[in-house]
């Protein structure tokens, strides 16, 4: 082991601000060299065009290539900091930087980005983040700019030497001979379509070191039809947001406070909803280059400390906290003084919420208990195994509410994990066992049950997240599920609704419904149209997250910063994790407000 085993993370402060532990390598390099490689890199960096992203100056005819392959046409190209060596590095396969690293001696892991000028960790394999680095970039950006507002003779005093102006020559178009025909053919491959093509919108989000669970989500959200028209509408704008006008008025006040009590007062000046209409119209704007969701993961770590770290996350759990953040900060005077089943009417709750409903049943009497829980997902089991759980499920079906054994779709016989067998064990009968017996208001004893879960109110979109992660207490252990699972394109919910489950259970009886129960509207738009699938490859501890949009009735695979056009095919042989759904037919109320939200 070298000196790297010594290394231990330590947590910064700024602000008040607890940031996560920092990569360890960084860590090392900054403590054995300082800030002054980093400064000095100002100096190595060029911006054309003015304003555009940075990247490290050379030679125009010069081509960089890895120095142990020699390919130039890599996915990535990094120079070290230490000894300017460039190396070869991909995602998902081999990486040159990545050897380069472990070979030489301990100082040569950091990197940049040779057409990015984005600083990496070749040891991590990541991304990482400097103070000292970033304010070099931005001071090269901005002293391109400051060079083109200028005049001609303030560019001939003071630019540097090849940013003076050069005598003009005449444009001579390069005409490949017969070996650079060769090369050219060898050592490419032609490109699956233009970045123009792309829907719009579609725009890739950089991976800020093990953040694709964030980045899979996100895009997900964006492409959300209803949340999307949210924000895009201008409903909720983050330069007028209430909250953040009165945290900045108050912003003076509570700084003594802040010092005196050592608690984070400062964290109330941060808005989930904010960040999600500069991210909305940052991949909105035209820009097709990859976009850095750094503000909102630095919110996110602020609302949900607890998760703050340069780990891998689940994607799942960042898509609730992420919600709960969002409805967290919704004003009270936005909410509704009786929530009718309908929960409170913050954008998220509007795009997501939906309402279980659960029937406990005693076996002796016949007395029924229900309860209504709001829901913004639906967790579900992946199906046992063909035999695997035979004695189990029939046991479920001999004491069907229903009176009558449940249908089974027909690819569970032939042993085939499908969403629509998930939901119907989800919502078949269950009879619990004797360590849950119940207390029944009739028979004023405990009494063995059966529970029954239907849906009362669909939400307009539906996530079903698939329990593919499972942690034993008893073994102490934890494996993941890789069985693989169909998901139909289209959806019909009507079968899981309450209104239906009822209906089964009283001999298909028409039931009367108010106009006010959810379950009055809910048949009127059960039909659901899938848009976003989110995947996981990999281990537990140690996998990739993807997601799968369809746009314009073509899917598009959003990998980090890549997005490329993938067949229909690819979408459904994937291992779904994740599964959004959106109403075919969407029916729209006035709003009892006048302007943004």
């Amino acid at each position: 082991m070298s000196s790297m085993a010594k290394i231990t993370r330590t947590s910064q402060q700024i602000n008040g601000h607890i940031l996560p532990h920092p990569c360890p390598h960084l860590a090392e390099f900054r403590a054995k060299n300082g800030s002054k490689p980093f400064r000095a890199l100002q100096d190595c960096l060029r911006v054309k065009p003015p304003g555009g992203r940075a990247s490290i100056r050379r030679d125009p005819k010069e081509l960089p290539r890895c120095g142990a392959c020699g390919e130039s046409a890599c996915p990535r190209l990094y120079a070290c900091i230490t000894c300017a060596a460039v190396h070869c590095h991909v995602p998902s396969g081999p990486s040159h930087a990545a050897a380069h690293a472990y070979l030489m001696p301990p100082g040569h892991e950091i990197a940049v980005d040779v057409d990015r000028a984005e600083l990496f960790c070749c040891a991590c394999r990541d991304q990482v983040y400097d103070r000292d680095f970033d304010a070099a970039v931005v001071l090269a950006q901005t002293a391109a700019s400051t060079l083109t507002s200028s005049d001609t003779s303030a560019i001939q005093q003071y630019a540097p030497e090849n940013l003076r102006k050069r005598r003009r020559i005449d444009y001579k178009p390069w005409i490949p001979d017969l070996r650079e025909k060769y090369l050219v053919g060898k050592n490419s491959s032609p490109l699956n379509g233009n970045v123009s093509d792309l829907p719009w919108g579609l725009r890739g989000l950089n991976n800020l070191g093990n953040t694709c669970f964030m980045n899979s989500v996100l895009q997900a959200l964006l492409h959300t039809p209803p949340l999307r028209n949210y924000f895009l509408s201008d409903r909720h704008n983050r330069y007028f947001c209430q909250k953040k006008s009165n945290a900045d008025n108050t912003s003076k006040k509570t700084a003594a406070n802040n010092n005196e009590s050592g608690g984070n007062k400062s964290a109330a000046r941060m808005c989930l909803a904010c960040d999600m209409d500069a991210a909305f119209s940052a991949v909105f704007s035209g820009d097709r280059t990859p976009y850095s969701p750094a503000k909102f993961l630095y919110s996110w770590w602020q609302y949900a400390a607890n998760l703050a770290s340069y780990e891998q996350q689940d994607a799942h759990e960042f898509f609730i906290s992420m919600l709960d953040g969002i409805h967290e900060k919704v004003d009270k005077d936005q909410r509704k003084p009786e929530s009718q089943g309908n929960g409170d009417c913050c954008v998220a709750h509007r795009v997501f919420s939906g309402i279980l409903r659960s029937d406990v049943m005693c076996m002796a009497c016949g007395f029924t208990s229900t309860t209504y829980d709001p829901c913004v997902d639906i967790s579900l089991d992946l199906e046992p195994n063909q035999g695997g759980s035979a004695k189990t499920m029939s046991t479920k079906s001999s004491y069907s509410c229903n009176g009558e054994a449940d249908c089974m779709n027909s690819s569970q016989n032939c042993g085939v994990s499908t969403l629509m067998g998930c939901l119907d064990r989800f919502t078949r009968p269950e009879r619990l066992g004797s360590d849950q017996k119940f207390f029944c208001q009739q028979c004023q004893v405990r009494q063995e049950s059966l529970k029954q879960m239907s849906i009362r109110k669909l939400p307009l979109v539906s996530c079903f997240h698939i329990k593919r992660f499972e942690h034993s207490s008893v073994r102490k252990m934890s494996r993941k599920v890789d069985r693989y699972l169909q998901f139909p394109f289209s959806l019909d919910m009507a079968p899981y609704l309450s209104s239906s489950i009822l209906r089964s259970r009283f001999g298909n009886r028409i039931l009367p419904f108010g106009g006010n129960d959810p379950d009055a509207s809910n048949e009127l738009c059960s039909e659901f149209e899938l848009f976003a699938v989110i995947t996981h490859t990999g281990k537990l501890d140690a996998g990739h997250y993807v997601t799968y949009l369809r746009l314009s009735n073509q899917w598009y695979k959003c990998d980090d910063a890549w997005i490329t056009q993938v067949n229909e095919n690819i979408v459904r042989a994937a291992q779904g994790y994740m599964m959004f759904y959106v109403q075919k037919m969407l029916f729209y109320k006035a709003s009892e407000k006048r302007g943004p939200a």
